[in-house]
């Protein structure tokens, strides 16, 4: 049986950006050829753009308030809330520099693995008549899994690049992409990205009009 990937309306859609910040990329131990991956994911923001689609931006940081808060049955941000990392001000929470932001994205912070979870990132995209997600993060194995098993649930239909997400563990990555995420997502790289986003809309690159 074939199928067939979905149209791609830019108009209802979002690309997710997700933990691409200083601190995270430069903590990745063996990260194959970071340059490559930020330049994809740069790319991939690009064409959303010039078809008129929503760019959110996701990091997480933390207040003293948030470390505080933090139970101690939390096995991993308990960690981070007694050694005090992350501090929401610090350079290493910002994003990477290739992937700044612009004026009218949404940029939310979280305090958890998942961009939906401690943020009003829903919110945002449904006051935005956002009811597609295109997701791009670090690390397939925490924020990328959290958030697309999360944004399923809220009957969003997703797509995940499989060039924008990246994992230390190579079989988690893989297990994840081949086995739980097609179950939840359409699987595309930013090269098939673009194409859909033509074929939506083959004149809004051109004109930028809506």
């Amino acid at each position: 049986m074939t199928f067939t990937t979905p149209a791609l309306d830019p108009r209802t859609a979002a690309l997710l950006v997700m933990d691409y910040q200083q601190g995270i990329l430069a903590s990745l131990p063996g990260l194959a050829n970071p340059d490559a991956l930020l330049s994809r994911v740069a790319g991939a923001i690009a064409d959303m753009r010039a078809h008129g689609a929503t760019i959110a931006y996701v990091r997480v940081g933390f207040t003293e308030a948030d470390w505080a808060a933090i139970p101690p049955a939390n096995k991993t941000f308990s960690f981070i809330g007694r050694q005090h990392l992350m501090h929401h001000e610090e350079p290493d929470t910002a994003f990477h520099h290739q992937l700044a932001p612009e004026p009218g994205d949404i940029t939310v912070r979280k305090t958890r693995y998942g961009a939906l979870s401690t943020t009003d990132l829903d919110r945002q995209l449904r006051d935005r008549g956002i009811t597609t997600l295109v997701i791009a993060g670090i690390t397939t194995s925490g924020v990328v899994l959290s958030t697309v098993t999360d944004a399923a649930d809220r009957d969003y239909q997703l797509y995940v690049l499989s060039d924008g997400v990246t994992d230390p563990d190579p079989q988690a990555h893989q297990n994840l992409m081949t086995s739980i995420f097609p179950r939840l997502a359409h699987i595309i790289d930013t090269a098939e990205l673009r194409s859909l986003l033509h074929e939506s809309h083959p004149d809004r690159a051109k004109t930028g009009t809506a």
